[in-house]
Parts: structure tokens; sequence; C-alpha cells
């Protein structure tokens, strides 16, 4: 209700099956973008990559390497501006400057948040993307089993899940991500790209 026309989950619409949206936030970095990438190789699965402008300008190649591996791109604003510490105006230049560097129409406000009004304006020229299930694998205080346990607890048919390619996240990332897409792909989940479904809606 508070974010009227944004994308938190997207069953699918052929009986019989299910799909996840995996995606990851505030890369791309060389400390953990690749990484990701030979791992989702690894397991034949495609994912959505919500960059960070200012990651995006100091890695420009992994933005290409991204996308030439078949990976969707979001923007996640210039320089993951929050939108409580922002008025409307800046919020908005930030989010275009990130849609300039990443070339996507899709975004992901960080932190999930955002003003009534921020919502109502970035939803005129972008698909605002939120989730329905946060690994929390940027937490010191979670466990790698636990983001597996939250994977394994929440996700349902269409959810949106969001993990970080962050050097906060590597710790456990490094473990839970292998386990978490195995048990998905076990569990008989799909693995889809938010800007074909979104695009289909």
């Amino acid at each position: 209700m508070l974010f009227p026309g944004a994308v938190f989950r997207l069953p699918s619409r052929e009986k019989g099956r299910k799909r996840v949206f995996l995606t990851f936030d505030d890369g791309p970095i060389p400390e953990a973008t690749p990484w990701v990438l030979d791992t989702l190789d690894r397991f034949g699965v495609k994912a959505t990559f919500f960059m960070v402008g200012q990651n995006v300008e100091r890695h420009p190649e992994l933005l290409e390497e991204v996308r030439r591996r078949g990976h969707a791109v979001g923007n996640h604003t210039l320089h993951h501006i929050q939108g409580a510490s922002a008025t409307t105006l800046r919020y908005m230049r930030d989010a275009a400057e990130g849609a300039r560097l990443t070339g996507s129409v899709l975004f992901r406000p960080p932190h999930g948040w955002l003003r009534p009004r921020q919502m109502m304006a970035l939803k005129k020229h972008y698909r605002v993307i939120m989730y329905d299930l946060v690994t929390r694998d940027y937490s010191r205080h979670v466990t790698a089993d636990r983001v597996v346990e939250n994977v394994m607890r929440y996700t349902r048919d269409g959810s949106v899940i969001v993990f970080h390619d962050s050097v906060k996240s590597m710790p456990r990332l490094k473990e839970a991500l292998p386990r978490a897409l195995r048990w998905l792909s076990e569990q008989g989940y799909e693995f889809a790209l938010l800007d074909e479904a979104v695009a289909c809606r």
C-alpha cells in the first residue's frame, strides 16, 4: 500500500510451474561480482544485478561482463542514496544518473525505502522493483546457515530474492549462495530475469 505500482513478487501464470527472481544489489565490484558470476555459471542460473552508478563508473568492464553472460541489469541510484535523507528533486537526479550509467529502466531503491512523493515520481520513468525476501547476507550478525535458512523458509512462487555482490556480504555469500542455488533447483524453481517478466506484464 505504501508503494503502489512497485513489483514485490511475480508468480508464474502457468499451472505447475514455479519461478524465482534472483537479484544482487550494490555492485559491481571486483571483490565480489566476478565470483558471483562464476557461481551462477556453475549452476546455469541467470540473475538481475541492481548496480550503484558510482561502481559502474569505477568498473565499467564488470557491467559489460554481467551483460555478456546473459544477466539483466537494474539501477540502484548513483550514490546508493536513501530516500529518507534526500529531497525528491535530489533523489530523482541521482536515480537519473544511475539510469544513464546502467541503461536500465528497472529501479530498486536502496534499503527498500522511499518517500511517497519519490515513489510517485519514480514510477513515471521506471519500473520500481522491490522484493519479498531479503537474505540478510550483508549482516555480520547473521551466519551463512541463517542466510540459507531464510531462503528455504521464505521462498515461494514468484519470490524476488535479494542477495548482495558486496564486500560486506562475501563472508556469508561464499558458502550460502551455492547452497541456496542447489536447494532452489532441487525444489523445482526456475530462475527468471526481471526485465523479461516485467516486459510481459
